[in-house]
């Protein structure tokens, strides 16, 4: 049975989280996918047989788990896969596993649906309320997209980077704490998007959101990254040959 336990630099055992986190990671791709969907949880007695750790980590990547939503354990039935419902949607790890199961258009569009209520409202607000050293992040970010086009730097890091930029500058800490949601699923929705059209992000339509925020104006700063990510629900409906509602 391999060990949980490592030995920090002075020589003292502490719990190898990698292990703990490996666990985690396998174990919330399998329920994710569907692995036991039609099979109960194994206990974690047969969870530290099968994977070759100890109880304790099998204990502590349950526990998260079931902080995660999806797990829970009940009196006499022991420990039991969650309805879908009751996932944590914005845990990134949850998200992250949603992502890389089978590829499903609907979830797609149902985040760009949460982008479209979100990032409009963020832009706004931070045309309202950024500072300098905030609109200089997002600069930053479009300038990194500028790059991107001539080879220069990542086009998905500099996208992000740009969406994220204005998450943090709405100086709102609520849309600030979305970042890593809208980072996580950016990634897989740019890729798809970008397939589609056969290039990368639009610079002139994310520059038109800059400048309203630049200019301190949040009617048109919301009216540019609606119409910003408006665009890629259509791509996406296209895709599938429907009609965007929007």
């Amino acid at each position: 049975m391999a060990s949980d336990l490592a030995l920090n630099d002075e020589g003292r055992p502490q719990l190898g989280r990698n292990l703990t986190y490996g666990l985690l990671d396998n174990l919330g791709r399998a329920i994710v996918t569907g692995k036991f969907d039609h099979d109960p949880f194994p206990t974690e007695a047969e969870l530290a047989k099968q994977h070759s750790v100890s109880r304790s980590v099998t204990r502590e990547a349950v526990k998260m788990l079931t902080a995660k939503g999806l797990l829970s354990a009940r009196p006499r039935q022991g420990t039991v896969v969650q309805p879908t419902t009751s996932w944590n949607l914005f845990d990134t790890d949850v998200l992250r596993w949603l992502l890389e199961r089978q590829f499903s258009i609907n979830l797609l569009r149902q985040f760009n649906q949460l982008r479209v209520a979100i990032e409009p409202e963020a832009a706004a607000l931070a045309a309202q309320f950024c500072d300098e050293a905030s609109l200089q992040r997002i600069t930053d970010g479009l300038e990194r997209m500028k790059a991107a086009e001539q080879g220069l730097d990542d086009t998905l890091d500099a996208d992000i980077a740009f969406h994220v930029a204005i998450l943090r500058a709405s100086n709102n800490p609520f849309y600030v704490q979305l970042r890593e949601v809208v980072s996580t699923a950016l990634r897989t929705s740019i890729r798809f998007t970008n397939r589609i059209k056969g290039r990368t992000a639009s610079v002139a339509d994310h520059s038109a959101v800059r400048d309203a925020i630049v200019a301190r104006n949040p009617d048109a700063a919301r009216t540019a990254m609606r119409a910003l990510i408006g665009d890629v629900l259509e791509l996406i409906e296209e895709a599938e040959g429907v009609k965007a509602p929007i």
